[in-house]
């Protein structure tokens, strides 16, 4: 009965199988062969070049991907002490106000990413919403907030907070309060049982949160342009800027795939470490 369960999984899955083969990995692959591209090519029936490879250190785009990682484990690392909190008390605490809580947040995603950064930059920039209350209530300018590394890292976390959230929440759901009163009842101390047993067992949420944001916010743009005004250049605008105004397609063919390879080694790294029938409900 168990075999047969399967293959009928197997058949079922088979055609998203197949829209998921043409409709994610054929890109991937057109990205990759024109990737080995001779530069300022637009068709792949040519030798097979790596100077595309080659131009990622001589050429120094290498900066520019130090600095979108070190943005995206910065911000990565600050959204979960700001939403461990907040999620504990939503999957512990509040009961049904964490309805109101996650519809709050979830609101916020029906709004363009864009746009909510534009209302940032109208409020911080100078002679905005809060440079103009300064000066006319208190005397006092605000001057330097934008385009610098901080307010990128700000907007990371703004943009990017529900997808830490969530997860978090789902995770620290999963730890049985049994345990949690057992070890108190012992004589543990809060952080005792923070560090044994909290963090411990809502491990699937923390790598999923934790992966979500990091992988968003390497691969993040619309920040770096619009409250950085790109005084930090971040590894996807220099994609960007290879595929349109380079008018190089091999070198931003590239570029993608050394930021796909990096994201897909540290999410295979990360899911296999997570029990995911385990997050799902499901018994073994």
């Amino acid at each position: 009965m168990e075999r047969l369960d399967n293959k009928l999984g197997t058949l079922t899955s088979l055609p998203m199988v197949l829209l998921l083969a043409v409709s994610f990995l054929a890109p991937l692959v057109v990205v990759a062969v024109f990737s080995i591209m001779p530069p300022k090519v637009f068709s792949i029936m040519n030798v097979p070049d790596f100077s595309a490879y080659a131009d990622f250190f001589q050429q120094g785009y290498y900066k520019s991907l130090l600095w979108s990682v070190a943005m995206a484990f910065i911000s990565t690392v600050i959204l979960f002490l700001i939403c461990w909190p907040l999620a504990f008390g939503m999957a512990k605490v509040f009961g049904k106000f964490t309805l109101v809580l996650t519809i709050a947040v979830a609101m916020t995603l029906i709004v363009s990413e864009n746009i909510r950064l534009f209302g940032w930059v109208l409020t911080l920039m100078k002679g905005g919403l809060i440079d103009g209350y300064l000066r006319t209530w208190w005397g006092l300018r605000l001057e330097g907030v934008l385009y610098n590394g901080p307010i990128i890292v700000f907007g990371l976390i703004y943009v990017y907070f529900p997808f830490m959230l969530f997860p978090l929440a789902q995770g620290i759901a999963m730890i049985p309060e049994d345990a949690r009163q057992a070890a108190e009842d012992l004589g543990a101390s809060p952080f005792r049982i923070l560090w044994e047993i909290d963090l411990p067992l809502a491990s699937p949420g923390i790598v999923v949160g934790s992966l979500l944001s990091f992988v968003l916010a390497a691969g993040a743009l619309a920040e770096s342009k619009l409250l950085g005004g790109q005084a930090i250049i971040v590894f996807t605008d220099e994609v960007e800027t290879a595929f349109t105004y380079g008018q190089n397609w091999p070198l931003g063919s590239a570029l993608a795939m050394i930021l796909i390879l990096i994201i897909g080694i540290l999410a295979f790294f990360s899911i296999s470490k997570i029990d995911l029938d385990s997050m799902m409900g499901r018994r073994r």
